[in-house]
């Protein structure tokens, strides 16, 4: 890893070394994706204002996400089948970002489940959840994540219909993989990525096959979440969730002030400004577009957090400026994860962290607590 630079390095390293069907799950969005593509352009139109003479000792990034200890305003984000990145990549990146102080959020649709993750890890991570038309199977997660020590919920708002990815239809995406002549090939041409595979026996949805009804194998899991992901979620469902759930709640996937207003009454302890990463609707407006416009209409009622399109610690920052209490970032780790595992992770979260620090000392500030709109030009 001692070559990788940025973020774009670790995402060229992971393109070698993933098989196509998973790499393009993890770099893709939805139809056009025009608002993938924005949440990243959308970030070099914002500048930074450049001061000088200004002490920069004793810089810190340390800040809180939910009142908890972060060394810095970053979260790993949940995302779907990160276990085929790499070999049980989520117990890796959950190591990995409890090293480094940052939280760490396991999908519901991940491949290690709650009960891997929580027997690698000391600290308490958070788990991220979608809601399904068996409540049995809700609760069921909910009180899993509770037994496993999590200390946040992060309930996720914007998929009771799932968007179409044109890569993963073409790909042929499935977990574990198609033995079909194409998915053979490209795996057959990742070979360490096959060795570390054959490794480990988590290859398929660790939360859901067991757990939930009727679904014991791969054929019946696939109908399953074909059929579960529930169009009727609606507001007064997150009482319920909040009621069950009992501990700290965070609502992911706001894009519109009123919804932001909304969001006040469920009792939440932050919101996640998100579009899904561009993999929900497309022609949307990018996360940090909105991020603004969301922090002024629910001023200091609610915690907001900020996800979609961060590849730079200059992005966290801007990220910071215009509001955010927190950001999370999914692709950057992922990239990290299919470049060197957890150790790609941990380059990925350093990277991050040395660009955010030498932006924030350049832009006159010592502390990432003291970073606001000031900063930017």
């Amino acid at each position: 890893m001692g070559k990788i630079l940025t973020i774009a390095d670790l995402k060229n390293q992971a393109q070698r070394r993933v098989p196509k069907m998973f790499f393009d799950y993890a770099d893709s969005g939805a139809w056009t994706e025009g608002t993938y593509r924005a949440n990243e352009d959308d970030f070099s139109k914002i500048k930074l204002r450049q001061r000088v003479l200004v002490d920069m000792i004793d810089r810190s990034l340390a800040t809180e996400m939910v009142g908890e200890k972060v060394s810095m305003p970053v979260a790993l984000s949940p995302t779907g089948l990160t276990g085929m990145q790499h070999a049980d990549g989520e117990m890796l990146a959950a190591k990995a970002a409890e090293e480094f102080g940052v939280p760490f959020t396991l999908s519901t649709m991940s491949i290690c489940s709650i009960e891997d993750v929580a027997s690698v890890t000391s600290k308490p991570f958070w788990f991220q959840l979608y809601v399904m038309k068996d409540r049995d199977f809700v609760n069921n997660l909910i009180d899993r994540a509770k037994a496993a020590g999590c200390s946040a919920l992060v309930l996720t708002l914007d998929l009771q219909i799932l968007g179409q990815r044109h890569k993963d239809l073409r790909n042929g995406l499935s977990a574990p993989p198609k033995f079909t002549p194409k998915h053979i090939w490209q795996m057959a041409t990742r070979p360490k990525w096959c060795m570390d595979m054959a490794r480990t026996k988590r290859r398929s949805f660790g939360n859901i096959v067991g757990h939930a009804k009727n679904v014991s194998d791969l054929s019946s899991l696939s109908s399953w979440t074909a059929e579960q992901f529930d169009p009727r979620l609606s507001w007064k469902d997150v009482e319920w969730i909040k009621e069950r759930w009992g501990g700290k709640l965070i609502l992911k996937g706001i894009l519109d002030e009123e919804d932001a207003r909304a969001s006040l009454d469920t009792g939440a302890d932050a919101i996640i400004v998100s579009n899904h990463g561009g993999r929900q609707l497309d022609g949307a407006h990018s996360s940090i577009a909105m991020l603004p416009k969301i922090v002024d209409a629910v001023g200091d009622r609610v915690e907001v957090h900020m996800d979609g399109g961060i590849r730079s610690g200059q992005d966290v920052l801007k990220a910071v400026a215009l509001g955010a209490r927190g950001t999370y970032i999914g692709r950057p780790f992922l990239y990290g994860l299919g470049a060197g595992g957890k150790q790609g992770v941990t380059t990925a979260l350093e990277i991050i962290r040395k660009e955010m620090d030498v932006s924030m000392a350049l832009c006159g500030k010592r502390l990432i607590t003291d970073v606001d709109r000031s900063v930017l030009a």
